[in-house]
């Protein structure tokens, strides 16, 4: 199993004129110590509009910074929403490789919707139609990535003509390609279409084992008709993570931040009322926590098995590790730890990642390559009767040519 960080860059308020700058510095900074610890990704996902939960509006610049300041660590855009009106697909396609050029190689490209009405209804995408937006775009920038020119497309909400969509990325045929899951609908879904699939749900060993048993019979079946033009088959969850030799400590230090994250998302996708500018996300939390089952008690009582997947990974290492190794046993390839919530403090989450590297890493590093070896033998045949079945890239009109100004 391996491991990655999720950062949303959350920023509860009140907030100071350094807030946003000092908030990026310091991701910036636990990031590059993840890549010197042995972290396996880092994965940003873009949000627009969601105050306090969320200020990562413009991953691709951010993870740009990233690249220039890490070597190992692979730079995961999850996601990238992929309907239209959030991101032209050509835009999409020439971010992402430019990104993996300038990280030498190191991108996973996430995709997704949005599921919240603040951020849909900001960009002017309906609901009922994301999910058909989201697949012919995402077959359309896997196109960019490959055809040299794009042969172009005419769909029913992506249309383009031909170009040569520029730059190419540095990973062949495209890096590795992931779609957001939240159900196992979701997960079917990504299995059929060779995608990664992306969790950002919390939830136990035993659920693990049923969303993992999901996805690769999805991946083996004769469904599957990859979206890209290589299968990419790992399933990945978000779980809170905090590490320190004292349990009480270690919840008290992450309590707040995995509820408010938890909160936040639910405020914004469901039961909240967003009033621009005015919404106190982090006042809200603290009087409504309690009703929606996230105060401090639904973590659990000290010195007990952890189990409650909205604690997740937080207590000492012996305990993180017994945790870890049951989602590892239940088949989950990569565990994304949630270390950037509400406002814990930038020295306790550098200190947290030191200590869970150090003491519960290591094992886990040392199973890995043996896994994934043995999954890439079993899957072979299965993989590679998908990609029989995926069109290949498709050839230009080599006739075509585009209009001089005189012309058009």
């Amino acid at each position: 199993m391996k491991f990655g960080l999720l950062y949303g860059a959350q920023l509860p308020r009140p907030w100071t004129q350094d807030s946003e700058h000092r908030l990026f510095k310091e991701m910036l900074e636990e990031i590059e110590l993840a890549d010197r610890l042995g972290f396996d990704h880092v994965w940003c996902p873009e949000h627009h509009f969601l105050e306090e939960y969320s200020h990562m509006s413009a991953p691709e610049v951010f993870l740009g910074a990233v690249s220039q300041r890490t070597s190992r660590i692979r730079i995961g855009h999850a996601v990238a929403l992929m309907p239209p009106g959030f991101n032209p697909t050509a835009r999409v396609a020439e971010r992402i490789a430019t990104l993996d050029l300038l990280s030498d190689g190191r991108v996973d490209f996430g995709t997704g919707e949005s599921t919240t009405p603040t951020e849909l209804g900001g960009f002017g995408v309906e609901r009922s139609l994301k999910r058909d937006q989201w697949a012919e775009a995402v077959d359309a920038v896997a196109r960019m990535f490959v055809e040299e020119p794009f042969a172009g497309c005419e769909g029913k909400y992506v249309s383009a003509p031909v170009r040569n969509v520029l730059p190419k990325p540095r990973q062949k045929p495209h890096p590795p390609m992931w779609m957001a899951c939240g159900n196992r609908d979701a997960i079917r879904s990504a299995a059929t279409k060779g995608l990664g699939a992306l969790n950002f749900s919390f939830f136990g060993p035993a659920e693990t084992k049923k969303w993992v048993d999901a996805y690769y019979s999805g991946i083996e079946s004769a469904d599957c008709v990859p979206a890209g033009f290589a299968v990419n088959a790992h399933i990945a969850a978000t779980i809170p993570m905090f590490c320190h030799e004292d349990e009480t400590t270690a919840v008290e230090r992450a309590v707040d931040g995995v509820q408010f994250f938890n909160f936040g998302l639910g405020f914004y996708a469901g039961f909240g009322t967003a009033a621009p500018g005015r919404t106190r996300l982090w006042e809200e939390f603290q009087r409504g926590r309690d009703k929606h089952g996230m105060g401090r008690s639904s973590f659990g009582k000290p010195g007990m098995p952890l189990g409650n997947p909205a604690r997740g990974a937080v207590g000492t290492p012996r305990q993180i590790r017994d945790f870890l190794r049951l989602h590892e046993e239940a088949g989950l390839d990569q565990a994304i730890f949630l270390v950037q919530g509400g406002g814990t403090r930038h020295e306790h989450i550098c200190a947290s990642l030191e200590l869970f590297a150090n003491e519960v890493m290591p094992e886990f590093k040392e199973r890995d390559e043996t896994a994934e070896r043995l999954k890439a033998a079993r899957l072979r045949p299965a993989i590679d009767a998908a990609m029989a079945r995926r069109e290949p890239p498709r050839t230009a009109d080599p006739d075509y040519i585009i209009p001089a100004r005189s012309q058009s």
